[in-house]
This record gives C-alpha cells, sequence and structure tokens, in this order.
C-alpha cells in the first residue's frame, strides 16, 4: 500500500476481461491510475467509467485513466462499489480494450462510538431487596464492523452509583449490590453505565446512559404512637356517635403498607366509647357510644391499640406492626334540664269526677349535683281547652273542667318540668289520660221510628220492632228493657211486648182503626238499662193510621184524601192565587213608572266625560264681551271667519257706540286654547281617549267698559249712557234706567 492509502491493483479474470479488486480504508481518499496497454501517450485514448458513485464519488481522469474519490468514504454508509473502466478510441469511439470490472471495498475503523437505545431508564425494585437482585438491562449498540477487529465489541461499566448497584460488563444486567436499602432513608437513585467498544481498551470510544432507580414500599415498619398518653374532654351533654377526639400512630410505610385499624382493648369505659378508623387520614376516631353523666362517673381510661391491616411475614422478625397508648377522657359537668322518673306516663281517670280532682303525678329532678328545685306546667298548645292542670310545686295532674268520655276517649297533654334558677333548661314528656266510662247515658232509639196502622188491622198484630242503642260502655253487654209509659200503659190503643234481646214489639190492642177519628197515635216507650246507677229515658213512637188494601199494603194516610182525591188543597189553591195577583200588580207598577220615567241626562256626573255629547243651555248674546268666547274659535282655531256678524244684534256698522274699538279677532284666547291643545296632544301622561279640559280665561276685558255706577262716581265728567238704547231691545231696561237717571238730573 502507498503513501496514497491504495492497494495495489489485482487483475482478476481472462485478458479479455479483467476484475480488480481494491480494499481502500474507511474515511481514507483514494487514488490510483488505470492504463491499458493501447496507450502510446499520444492521447488517442479515453478513459471512461461507469458503475457505483462514478462521476460523483468516483472519477476518472479520461487522458491518463487516473481514478480518484471526491470524498471520504464511510464504511457504515456503503461498504462495497462496483466500478466498470473502458478505453475507447477518441477519435473513432471504439473500445480497444475488453470493459474492466473494480470491485472496492471499505475496510472499517473504529470511528463510531457505542450509542444507547434509551437516552434515559427507569427501573424500580422493593426495598430491603437481597443483594443481585436484578433491576433492569441496558444495551448499548456500536455501527462499526464486528466482524473485524474489536471496533465493535461493547464493555459495561458503572459511572455513578456504587457501592449500592452494579452492573454486568458484557450483559449490561443491572443488580443490587447493597443489602437492606431502606426506602425510609432514601427513595431514589440515579445510575450512570458506560459502554465502551474496543472490548474496554484504551483508544476505544464510548457512550453513557442514566438510569433512575425507585425503591418501592414494603410494610417493614410498625405503626408507632408518637405519646404514650392522650387526654380528651368531653360534656356530659355530648350525644352518642358523637366523636370526642383523634389519634394518629405513626407509620413510615406508604399506602397501603401505612394503613392503620384502631381498636379499643381494654379499660373501664370499653363499653361507653368506640374507635373508628378515617381512611383519609388514618386517624383513630374516639366516638361516644352511651350517654355521659358526670354525675355517675367523670373520668374514663381507655387503652387503644393501632395495628397494620396488611403485614408481610417476611419482615415478622423487625417486631409486631402494633403499637398501643392510653387515651383518658375527662367527662365535664354541664346544667342539664331536669330529668323525668318515666320516658311516658298513663293516667286514668272516670268521666264524672268532680272538678280539681287529682288524677295522677309526674316526677322530675335535676340531675347535676345542685339538685335545682323543679318546676312543672301544661304546655296549652296540647290542651287548648284547658281540661286539666298541674301543681307547679309537685307536678300533680288534676281536672279543670267535666270530662266526658262519649265526647274525647283519650287527652294526650304534655307535661313541662323547666329549673327555677334556670328556665331554659327544660323537658317534657307525654302524658297520657284516658277517660273510664260511667253509666251517664240513658239508652236510646237506635232511629227514629214512624210507623202505620191499617184501618182494617186485627188485634195482637205486630206493627213495628223497636230497638235500641247506648252512648255508654258496658263491660258485660247491653241489657235494655223496654215498657209502655204509665200514663199510656191503661189506655192506649197499642202494646209493647219486650222480646228481651234489647229488641221490642208494637203490637194493635183492638180490631180496626179509624183515620178520620184518629189520624195518628204518639206512643211513650220508656227504655232503661241494667247498669249502676240505673240510666232510663222516655222515646216516643209515631203511628199513623192508614188505609191499606185486603193485604196490608198501605194506600193512603191523609184523611183529607177521600175529600178531594184528584185536586189539590184549600189552602194550596189560595197561596197560587195569592202569588198571581202579586205578579200581575208588580207587572203593572212597573209599567207605570216607565211611562213616568223622565229621560235621564246623557251626562249624570261632571267625572265621565268620555266620548259624550254635552247639552248648553246658553241663551247668548248679552253685552258684547261674549265675543271674547266665541263658539267658532272653540271648534277650529284656523277656520275662523274674521267677517262674522252676530245674529242677535243690528251689526256695528250700522251703529257707532261710544267704546273702545275691538281687536278684527281674538286672538289672546285663540292663542291661549291653541297653546293648551298643544300642550295636551304632547303630554305623555295624557289618557287614551278624548278628555274635555276647563281653562278659565279671563280675556282683555268687556269692549262696552265698566258699566260700574260706582266708577262713574268718580269720574269728573258726567256720563252719556244714549249708547245702550243702540244695544237692542235685550238692554232697553238698562236703557231707561240710566237714561231716566240723566233726566233727573237735568231737572
Amino acid at each position: 500500500m502507498g503513501n496514497n492509502g491504495l492497494y495495489n491493483l489485482m487483475p482478476i479474470g481472462s485478458a479479455v476481461s479483467m476484475l480488480y479488486q481494491f480494499i481502500v480504508l474507511s474515511q481514507k481518499r483514494m487514488k490510483d491510475a488505470l492504463h491499458s496497454d493501447q496507450d502510446k501517450g499520444d492521447g488517442s485514448l479515453k478513459y471512461i467509467l461507469s458503475g457505483d458513485g462514478a462521476g460523483d464519488l468516483f472519477i476518472i481522469n479520461e487522458n491518463t485513466g487516473d481514478i480518484q474519490a471526491t470524498k471520504r468514504l464511510d464504511r457504515e454508509e456503503k461498504p462495497v462499489y462496483i466500478l466498470r473502466a473502458q478505453a475507447i478510441n477518441r477519435r473513432t469511439g471504439r473500445p480497444v480494450e475488453p470493459e474492466s470490472e473494480f470491485i472496492i471495498k471499505i475496510h472499517d475503523i473504529n470511528d463510531n462510538e457505542p450509542m444507547f437505545t434509551k437516552d434515559v431508564y427507569n427501573a424500580s425494585i422493593p426495598e430491603m431487596s437481597d443483594v443481585g437482585t436484578f433491576v433492569v438491562q441496558v444495551t448499548a449498540t456500536d455501527a462499526d464492523d464486528p466482524t473485524y477487529g474489536n471496533s465493535a465489541k461493547v464493555v459495561y461499566s458503572i459511572l455513578q452509583g456504587q457501592p449500592y448497584f452494579s452492573v454486568e460488563s458484557e450483559t449490561g444486567i443491572i443488580k443490587t449490590a447493597l443489602l437492606n436499602m431502606d426506602r425510609e432513608n432514601r427513595e431514589q437513585y440515579q445510575v450512570v453505565i458506560q459502554a465502551k467498544d474496543m472490548g474496554g481498551q484504551m483508544g476505544g470510544l464510548s457512550g453513557t446512559t442514566t438510569v433512575n432507580i425507585t425503591l418501592t414500599d414494603v410494610n417493614d415498619n410498625p405503626p408507632r404512637f408518637p405519646q404514650s398518653t392522650y387526654q380528651f374532654r368531653a360534656p356530659e351533654s355530648t350525644p352518642p356517635d358523637s366523636p370526642v377526639g383523634r389519634i394518629k400512630a405513626n407509620d413510615a410505610d406508604v399506602d397501603e403498607n401505612a394503613e392503620i385499624e384502631y381498636s379499643i382493648t381494654e379499660g373501664d369505659g370499653y363499653d361507653m366509647f368506640g374507635i373508628t378508623t378515617d381512611k383519609d387520614t388514618q386517624e383513630g376516631i374516639i366516638t361516644v357510644k352511651k350517654a355521659l353523666d358526670f354525675e355517675n362517673k367523670n373520668l374514663y381510661i381507655l387503652k387503644v391499640e393501632a395495628t397494620n391491616t396488611h403485614v408481610d411475614p417476611r419482615f415478622l422478625y423487625l417486631g409486631p406492626f402494633k403499637d398501643s397508648a392510653t387515651v383518658r377522657i375527662q367527662v365535664e359537668d354541664v346544667d342539664e334540664p331536669p330529668v323525668f322518673s318515666r320516658p311516658a306516663y298513663i293516667m286514668e281517670v272516670k268521666e264524672d269526677v268532680p272538678i280539681n280532682s287529682v288524677i295522677g303525678t309526674v316526677t322530675a329532678q335535676d340531675p347535676d349535683a345542685a339538685k335545682n328545685p323543679v318546676k312543672y306546667s301544661v304546655d296549652r298548645h296540647t290542651d287548648m281547652d284547658r281540661v286539666f292542670n298541674i301543681n307547679s310545686g309537685n307536678g300533680s295532674i288534676f281536672t279543670s273542667k267535666p270530662l266526658d268520655r262519649e265526647t274525647l276517649l283519650w287527652h294526650n297533654i304534655t307535661v313541662i318540668a323547666a329549673e327555677i334558677n334556670n328556665p331554659k333548661q327544660s323537658s317534657r314528656v307525654p302524658v297520657f289520660i284516658k277517660v273510664l266510662d260511667v253509666n251517664d247515658n240513658a239508652p236510646e232509639f237506635a232511629m227514629f221510628y214512624e210507623t202505620f196502622v191499617c184501618e182494617n188491622a186485627k188485634a195482637e198484630q205486630l206493627i213495628q220492632t223497636l230497638s235500641a242503642v247506648d252512648k255508654d260502655d258496658s263491660y258485660s253487654g247491653h241489657q235494655f228493657s223496654f215498657s209502655l209509659a204509665p200514663e199510656a200503659a191503661s189506655s192506649s190503643n197499642f202494646t209493647l211486648q219486650d222480646n228481651r234481646d234489647n229488641t221490642a214489639g208494637i203490637f194493635t190492642r183492638k180490631t180496626r182503626y179509624n183515620r178520620h177519628e184518629m189520624s195518628t197515635y204518639f206512643l211513650p216507650v220508656v227504655i232503661s238499662d241494667n247498669d249502676y246507677p240505673i240510666q232510663s229515658s222516655t222515646e216516643t213512637v209515631t203511628i199513623r193510621v192508614c188505609a191499606c188494601d185486603h193485604r196490608g199494603k198501605m194506600l193512603s194516610c191523609n184523611a183529607e184524601a177521600l175529600i178531594h182525591p184528584t185536586g189539590l188543597s184549600t189552602g194550596a189553591l189560595i197561596a197560587i192565587l195569592l202569588c198571581i195577583i202579586i205578579l200581575l200588580v208588580t207587572v203593572v207598577l212597573f209599567a207605570a213608572l216607565r211611562r213616568q220615567r223622565k229621560k235621564e241626562p246623557l251626562i249624570i256626573s261632571k267625572e265621565d266625560i268620555r266620548d259624550n255629547i254635552v247639552s248648553y243651555n246658553d241663551e247668548g248674546g248679552g253685552e258684547e264681551d261674549t265675543q271674547a268666547f266665541d263658539i267658532g274659535t272653540l271648534r277650529n282655531p284656523e277656520a275662523i271667519d274674521d267677517n262674522k256678524l252676530r245674529r242677535d244684534i243690528v251689526p256695528e256698522t250700522l251703529f257707532m257706540p261710544r267704546r273702545t274699538a275691538t281687536a278684527r279677532d281674538n286672538t289672546d284666547v285663540r292663542d291661549f286654547i291653541n297653546q293648551r291643545l298643544k300642550e295636551n296632544d304632547t303630554d305623555p301622561t295624557a289618557p287614551p281617549y278624548d278628555s274635555l279640559a276647563t281653562y278659565a280665561y279671563e280675556g282683555n276685558g268687556s269692549v262696552a267698559e265698566s258699566l260700574s255706577s260706582l266708577e262713574s262716581v268718580t269720574t269728573d265728567g258726567d256720563q252719556d249712557y244714549d249708547y245702550l238704547s243702540d244695544w237692542g231691545p235685550r238692554f232697553k231696561k238698562l236703557a231707561d234706567m240710566y237714561g231716566a237717571m240723566d233726566s233727573d238730573k237735568d231737572s
């Protein structure tokens, strides 16, 4: 091999076709010459090159046949190149020798460092693992040729992570190297592994990777209470199932290995308190199981034990996985309400007891050590009628009104017991009072009895069966007896038979009855009970005499039916006639009133002015200043006839009275009305219907000036009233009066 890094040409094949093989070191530039025996050096031959990379990676000098590479070669990109070279006559273009083939093989050098398959590896193993426990395997690859030398032979070593871990140099398997690594001391480890080629020899290339190793938890730590004794206070009024306090045993483990179960193992409060585990905080919650009583016991001592629920048998040698602590609970005294001797009271009282009779007593005491006195009262919401009352001092309940079992059997009241010194401390108890029955109600008919007897009835004929009821309660059952009242026993037309089964029958005593002689019989019946004291009542049975057919079926029970069998009674006919007369008189009076009724005005109320026609009884004329209220201006201020003359007087153009000339039109009034119309049209609060607006406007004064005689006296000169005669007949009286005054002055 020369300085240019080329191996000598080795001819292969026949003389016609030559095969040359070059072995070129990787990353060297190749340069060599190809020479034909036909080349005499006169430039008549031309060398051409074809094949892999010809013209790009490999070029040939067409004159000299020198072949060279244009850039460095890399075996990892392409290890073999096949080229073909030929010498041709430059003038004719014909080959002078057969084509020669060249095989160029790139020889590998160690130019690639080992590369790991991952930049970072993550692995985990249980804590307390044995030495040599597999952790993870790392792998590095080398792009160099593994068949040539040691360029691709990789060896692993650990750069960081000792003495905890080790790595196998050939396989890259990482194992534990230290015994009993404890997660509670250190949980995370970072190991750096190196991969070096050339079998780890000097001059080899290397690469590194990082392995993050996490120790997972095992249950190797028992729970431990941070203190041996806990103190809690609980008011005696604490209701059951209420928490008193929390305790916690610490466990260095995590997750399920740190789960703890709490229990009360012994103590004088074993049956008074309980403990549960809060799954979120792993705390033991001490709760009250039964009601506390400071006066009975004010201190409880408990022994509480904390135990791991998931125990790993491999670590039992470390000791028992439980711990215990003492809990002292101090019961605090509170001001409690009075306590009744019973949760409820049931009392009985007879309904005939006198008022203010004591029917029973309730008792309540203050459970506190002070034993405050108690007063009693009845909750009036439960005894609205105030039937009962209670002695506030001793709790005896007595009646304040008469009782009646038949009206109300049970009375359910509530009694309140409150401390005298602190009335807010009170308690309630229900009292159920049953009213016992006494025989205070007489028996009576079960229903109203009204029966009939036929006129053709026979003697000893049953016409009605009677039964009775009693509001009282009988323990042995009711026994009623029936009899006729003494006043009817001898003279009655009927007899009564007691059936001894709480019923009785009414029988006829004679044959035939006459409804015209007696249409109705009232039979008094005496009913008695057999209780003590005996109660009796007299009831009346109404018996009507009726006409019956031969089978005993009632036909009629009215005596007037024979006189007017098909018509109405006289009283009914008279009532109907009176109603007809009253109706006719009412109609006649109504018609007369309508004829005499005057026509009502269109406007009844001054306030109702919507869409009404208003009638004005205006005489018109009068003083000339009435032109200030010309109705034409009110109708349409825009259409005023300036030359309109009054029709009730002589035109002014014929007579010239002594007065100030008026304007051509009443512009002041028109402007006033126009302004008010515009205000009403633009008023947002105006009603949506036509309405009448009234305004008081004085005007500019009368064109006739003042007629006051007072003003005439104040004037120095005499007044001439002759112009009054020119105003027409309406002012004739005024003209005569003032004209006479002038005549008096002249005389």
